[in-house]
């Protein structure tokens, strides 16, 4: 009953909360890139503490001093919307590689679409791909780290889904670092998932990998081998 009410009065401000900064789209829209990225990421700023206010979701950042001083391509595990509230703090100004319906999302939709992301057709096969490529490339050579969810899903806890080579591929491609980054928030924010777990989640930042010399399958083989056994050694948030 306690975590229906708090759930509930979480939904209430985060509506709330979005319709507030929606008024600040207009102005958003005529201010430089890196403003605006400022600006509007204070949303998610928001959302963060009203969750932590209502639900007693906290957070602890591990591997803060390993973020690389330049941009690089970001990979990491997918389990949660939370993720998408905190990667955006981190890493800035930052792109992601996301499904281009989400952009026809009301408000929220609309201030994505203000970020600069690589939004493509996942139905287009090999033209998405070559998207995710082109893009991705400009992207970081504008200064923007990439972040892309290589599971391409969200993804429960302790289940498993085959990471996609995309990100790897851009990082071959491009020459640019990779960072990896697991989390544990799908205990406490589910996917799709009303009810919302008191708990502290632990997002942990990898040692930066030098892709030179290596190949997609490489890459991404390092990848989730690391995710998927830092995602076994942080655990369940809830259960301290």
């Amino acid at each position: 009953m306690l975590t229906t009410l708090r759930s509930s009065l979480f939904l209430l401000g985060q509506v709330v909360i979005t319709v507030a900064f929606a008024l600040l789209l207009p102005l958003a829209l005529l201010l430089p890139y890196r403003w605006r990225y400022t600006v509007l990421i204070q949303w998610g700023r928001a959302i963060l503490l009203w969750l932590r206010l209502t639900c007693g979701i906290r957070h602890v950042i591990e591997g803060l001093d390993r973020i690389p001083a330049d941009n690089a391509i970001i990979l990491a595990n997918h389990q949660s919307a939370w993720e998408t509230l905190m990667l955006p703090l981190l890493f800035r100004p930052q792109s992601w590689l996301l499904k281009r319906e989400l952009l026809r999302i009301p408000l929220f939709g609309w201030g994505l679409a203000l970020m600069r992301p690589i939004a493509i057709d996942r139905s287009a096969g090999r033209k998405a791909m070559r998207q995710l490529l082109t893009q991705g490339q400009q992207r970081l050579e504008q200064g923007c780290w990439v972040v892309i969810f290589p599971q391409g899903t969200r993804v429960a806890p302790g289940e498993h889904k085959p990471y996609a080579v995309g990100g790897a591929l851009l990082a071959e491609r491009s020459g640019y670092p990779v960072v990896p980054v697991a989390h544990n928030a799908g205990y406490c924010w589910g996917r799709h998932a009303f009810h919302k777990h008191p708990g502290t989640i632990r997002l942990v930042i990898g040692e930066p990998i030098d892709t030179t010399g290596l190949d997609a399958q490489a890459i991404n083989q390092r990848v989730a081998a690391w995710i998927e056994a830092e995602q076994v050694r942080i655990g369940d948030p809830r259960a301290g």
